[in-house]
């Protein structure tokens, strides 16, 4: 499976996996931090940024099993790693497995909705893909207001005005030119929510971060993350919405470096 990657550092091997829409470029704020203190190498998923789309079947089983086979083809069985909304989801998966991971940062993970809150993830998503399709012709001239930027990325950042114009229209192109964004959200959709780890079964330290301001994934979806993932400690972003490595880069940087230190 050929995926796309960047590696930034040197030291401990430390993976970033990005959400839906994104690609590596999503870490930019964070990733050179990183660096200072670990080999990092960033990822861009089957299906977005420039790793082509899965062949046969797009679901969270598939998109894990091309992720433990990246890491076995490029030694990193036991890395640290840290990831994002369905990046987040993906990792945990991992952890659930046994022996593919080492320490994991998983910042909102997607999944764990009940009732209403999947159409709430649902429309917030395709309103996402839908304006930055639409308005690819535009966006150059969008982002470089406050005001603009400010409605393209509200129901992302609690401070969308504060993040940088280069870093939203590369988000945006991203969103717009992902070829598997909408079969990798159907798969969110369509499948049960995220399964457990029993308690005691996992291997290696596991934080699971949320913004306490999270619009895509509700905070209250922490506690069910919790319950399923016994063990794990809970890191909550006090003044963050759904990408803490966005309103939070050094809180961030912070906690995935602690989280990661053994």
């Amino acid at each position: 499976m050929l995926i796309n990657y960047v590696r930034r550092g040197q030291g401990k091997s430390l993976l970033l996996v990005h959400g839906l829409g994104s690609n590596w470029r999503s870490w930019q704020g964070i990733i050179e931090p990183l660096a200072e203190r670990r080999s990092v190498t960033a990822i861009d998923l089957p299906g977005f940024g420039k790793s082509p789309p899965l062949d046969g079947e797009v679901s969270m089983q598939t998109m894990a099993d091309a992720l433990a086979q990246f890491l076995w083809e490029h030694e990193l069985i036991g890395t640290d790693a840290a990831g994002s909304s369905v990046g987040g989801r993906l990792l945990l998966e991992l952890a659930r497995r046994g022996g593919v991971l080492g320490s994991v940062v998983s910042l909102g993970p997607g999944g764990f909705w009940l009732g209403w809150e999947r159409f709430l993830f649902a429309a917030s998503a395709w309103l996402s893909h839908g304006l930055a399709r639409s308005l690819q012709s535009a966006m150059p001239s969008l982002i470089a207001h406050d005001w603009s930027r400010s409605l393209l990325m509200a129901q992302f950042s609690v401070a969308p005005a504060a993040l940088s114009s280069s870093m939203v229209l590369e988000e945006m192109r991203s969103y717009a030119s992902a070829r598997s964004y909408g079969a990798v959200l159907r798969a969110l959709l369509r499948e049960p929510a995220q399964q457990g780890a029993d308690a005691g079964s996992l291997t290696s330290p596991l934080v699971i971060g949320w913004g306490r301001l999270d619009r895509i994934c509700l905070p209250r979806q922490a506690a069910r993350a919790m319950q399923l993932y016994p063990g794990a400690r809970l890191h909550w972003f006090e003044r963050c919405g759904h990408f803490p490595h966005w309103d939070a880069p050094e809180e961030t940087t912070r906690l995935i470096l602690e989280a990661t230190a053994d």
